[in-house]
């Protein structure tokens, strides 16, 4: 069953989170140990993050640096594949635009098909670390309705070329990204939501939400979408705040607001450690409100935070 799917038929909140590929060099255990400390959960999809090279400079001993770029965690398809296998939850991996050639994403829809990953997140992705050298025009997709496109055509049997191919007996299915308090590059919150109605109409089965910390801002996000005609589910993104740098790191990397409230609880931390416990006890509330609400899954991003997810999820199920 896809997520989309699932979705359709669920009358209870679920559960999912999602995962970064390890590093280059790690093993598939890293992976392991984060899902083995929340399965007992049950979720229903598990997302695997992917990841563009970044250009790095490297001392050649000499004096020198070189000039380099690297992808600090590949992989995302073989680890989808595995915990597929392993653990016969569903994956979901991530497809982006960004650092990727159309050519690259062909072949990894190819891959996946052949691996039996027939779920998708389909992103713009982040092209901030991104080297404008590296971003040749046509070569890459612009935005995740060009994407959509492709994926759509593969569905089809259409290959990049416009030739034929025998088509999947198991179609991709996909979700997409969302954001309560409107993307980074959207000029308003108008303009935001008719880009997810385009993404929605062209096929995507539902939407992820950009972490939030105020739950209103997600509620006002679901009124206005329901009011422009959006009935797919929006599936809200939960992070737990770990560290006191997030305080200021959230904001800026994401583009999330911190209410007061817990602004003025974090500020009160002296530690790390008790920093922890403050993003626990606001994201058990926050769920507990969410799943009252009736919304049909909470999503967690568990990078740096599995052990806090862990208790959440203790608290909540």
């Amino acid at each position: 069953m896809s997520v989309t799917d699932f979705f359709s038929n669920n009358t209870k909140t679920a559960f999912s989170f999602e995962i970064l590929p390890p590093l280059k060099g790690n093993h598939f255990d890293k992976v392991c140990t984060i899902i083995d400390k929340l399965r007992e959960f049950d979720p229903k999809y598990i997302n695997i993050t992917t990841h563009h090279s970044e250009t790095v400079y490297r001392d050649t001993g000499n004096g020198l640096l070189k000039k380099t770029n690297v992808r600090q965690r590949p992989g995302t398809v073989a680890i989808a594949a595995a915990i597929q296998h392993k653990y016969q939850i569903t994956a979901v991996p991530h497809i982006i635009c960004k650092g990727f050639t159309k050519e690259e994403t062909e072949y990894a829809l190819i891959d996946l098909q052949f691996l039996g990953v027939s779920d998708l997140l389909l992103l713009r992705g982040d092209a901030n670390k991104l080297e404008n050298s590296r971003i040749i025009p046509g070569e890459s997709h612009e935005h995740t309705t060009d994407l959509i496109e492709q994926v759509n055509r593969y569905n089809q049997g259409i290959d990049l070329e416009g030739i034929s191919f025998e088509k999947p007996a198991t179609p991709f299915s996909y979700g997409v990204a969302c954001y309560p308090e409107k993307h980074e590059e959207a000029p308003n919150m108008d303009s935001d939501i008719a880009f997810l109605k385009r993404k929605l109409a062209q096929g995507a089965g539902y939407a992820v939400t950009q972490m939030f910390f105020d739950n209103r801002k997600y509620f006002d996000f679901i009124d206005t979408c329901r009011r422009e005609g959006i009935t797919a589910p929006i599936i809200p993104g939960i992070k737990p705040v770990v560290f006191i740098n997030q305080l200021t790191v959230l904001p800026k990397v994401f583009r999330t607001d911190i209410p007061d409230a817990l602004e003025n609880e974090l500020r009160k931390c002296k530690t790390d450690d008790a920093v922890k416990q403050v993003g626990i006890e606001w994201s058990i509330q926050q769920c507990k409100e969410l799943i009252n609400s009736g919304v049909p899954s909470l999503h967690f991003y568990t990078l740096l935070a599995t052990d806090s997810v862990r208790q959440i999820a203790q608290a909540i199920y």
